[in-house]
């Protein structure tokens, strides 16, 4: 959670000598309809924009009521737009037809710019791993790049004696450590990362795997694939060690992944209410595993009787 941040701000130079009406109407001279032909997507642009049906809600709104809220862009030095946040306002203006998005210009640098774009898309109700996992690296190395520098008033700061790390989780919720794990997952070949994002793979296990090398993750996948088994933590520990030690082969792999876990062990299931009907009323409760079990003995037996007679 956030550090607590104090209300004393010192007033800006400018806004000395003019009046609300005259930085009200600069700001919205930065807000134009710009054609969605010269707006490009942030590079590497970590978030997902997928057309499902909160996005077909999107573009509902968008049809009757228009894009609300400008999205962020800033300008390039070829005249182009690169676009900072909004690329699902972006991508509801194009599937509703429109010509143009409403867009704030934005004076920002390289590193600026993907502080705002990670923070503002981490405001989306559900985020998956990988997303978070290049976002965090991507904040990080700016923030890294950012730290000592002058910054405007529109960007987080970041000169601080806070670790960029410590910021951030402050600013997010999630711990150092646990943003860390999500860099690594950065190290994952796209398949297992999309079994991290299915949740087949929990986050553990997924970064022990990031320390393995691109054919030793590709080995994995085969045997993944293979078993339609995800390995365990203990399991990818374990692969971790031999490839640290030289030792994790393609054989080494397969023993590893062909062990059988104890949550992949075959459990019988019985349905109590018909267990109980079975049981006579003057069992106690806490001689009922007993009386199964004694009646499951005496069941095998007769079972085994029948057969030695009907092979005779």
């Amino acid at each position: 959670m956030a550090g607590r941040k104090s209300e004393f701000t010192l007033t800006k130079l400018d806004d000395l000598f003019t009046t609300q009406a005259q930085r009200d109407e600069e700001q919205l001279s930065k807000i134009r309809d710009i054609p969605l032909e010269l707006i490009d997507d942030f590079p590497d642009h970590p978030f997902k924009v997928r057309d499902d049906e909160d996005m077909m809600q999107l573009v509902e709104s968008v049809k009757e009521r228009g894009v609300i809220t400008p999205a962020t862009v800033r300008q390039k030095e070829d005249g182009r737009y690169e676009l900072v946040s909004g690329h699902r306002r972006k991508r509801a203006c194009e599937l509703a037809g429109f010509e143009t998005l409403r867009s704030e210009i934005v004076d920002l640098n390289r590193d600026e710019a993907t502080i705002l774009m990670v923070e503002s898309n981490f405001q989306r109700s559900e985020i998956l791993p990988s997303e978070k996992a290049f976002a965090y690296k991507m904040r990080l190395e700016a923030m890294k790049r950012q730290a000592g520098r002058p910054r405007k008033e529109n960007v987080s700061p970041v000169g601080t004696n806070l670790r960029t790390d410590e910021q951030i989780a402050q600013e997010t919720g999630d711990s150092r450590n646990q943003i860390h794990r999500y860099v690594r997952l950065t190290n994952l070949v796209p398949e297992l990362l999309e079994f991290v994002d299915e949740g087949r793979i929990k986050m553990r296990p997924a970064v022990e795997l990031s320390y393995l090398d691109e054919d030793c993750q590709r080995d994995v996948v085969d045997e993944i694939d293979l078993n339609d088994a995800t390995p365990s933590h203990d399991q990818t520990i374990r692969m971790r060690k031999l490839f640290n030690e030289g030792n994790l082969t393609t054989e080494a792999i397969h023993a590893v992944m062909s062990e059988e876990k104890p949550n992949q062990k075959e459990k019988i299931v019985l349905r109590g209410d018909r267990v109980r009907q079975l049981i006579p009323k003057n069992i106690p409760v806490s001689q009922t595993e007993d009386f199964v079990c004694k009646a499951l003995e005496h069941y095998n037996k007769f079972l085994r009787n029948r057969a030695e007679r009907d092979s005779r």
